[in-house]
């Protein structure tokens, strides 16, 4: 059952942190000229590096038996999960503009594109709120490091499973900035909850 649970919260903290994210909309950029097994096997091999390196890294951090090391750990999850809300509710797109021109070269050249997006995804993740939140997991529960694992995985290609195949609709009415928005909202909200568990 701890192991569901674990699967879960993984599975919702990273599909938040991932709605209106760079990556996100990289791979709305792909998915005009790859096939979307491509798209999402590169998706599923990037995060598992990744967000395993996060995830492992954070249950090391979480598996220390000093109780005061992992509250200033839980502490300092929580506050990062606010920081990255507050990040997400006033962030630009300048970087995702100049990302978008940057994949649009790549898909010029013959290349290994599973490979290709796994890359990204793996460079692109790595100190981003996604990234963050999956060493927040592993710290809040080092013992279901697989659990986390697989949850993140899952989160990452449903994420961008929807921004495939809503993507070309949804940007067209709604601006990203909303979901950038949304998911900021969702992550000072986490922060919080975190908080007020943390002092009760």
């Amino acid at each position: 059952m701890d192991f569901l649970y674990c699967f879960f919260i993984a599975f919702f903290i990273i599909f938040f942190a991932e709605l209106g994210d760079k990556t996100q909309l990289i791979i709305l950029s792909f998915s005009t000229k790859l096939k979307l097994f491509t798209i999402l096997t590169g998706i599923a091999i990037g995060s598992f590096f990744s967000h395993g390196i996060a995830i492992l890294f954070g249950g090391c951090l979480g598996s220390l038996d000093n109780i005061y090391v992992h509250n200033i750990l839980q502490f300092i999850t929580y506050i990062s999960f606010i920081i990255i809300g507050i990040f997400s509710l006033i962030s630009n797109t300048d970087t995702e503009n100049s990302s978008n021109k940057k994949i649009n070269k790549l898909l010029s050249y013959k290349l290994n594109y599973i490979l290709l997006i796994a890359f990204y995804i793996f460079i692109g993740e790595l100190g981003d709120k996604t990234f963050l939140s999956a060493i927040g997991l592993g710290i809040n529960y080092p013992e279901y490091k697989l659990s986390l694992i697989i949850g993140s995985i899952f989160a990452m290609i449903c994420s961008n499973l929807i921004a495939i195949g809503l993507g070309k609709i949804i940007v067209k009415k709604i601006p990203e900035n909303i979901f950038r928005k949304f998911s900021g909202i969702i992550f000072i909200t986490f922060g919080i909850i975190g908080f007020i568990k943390f002092i009760l």
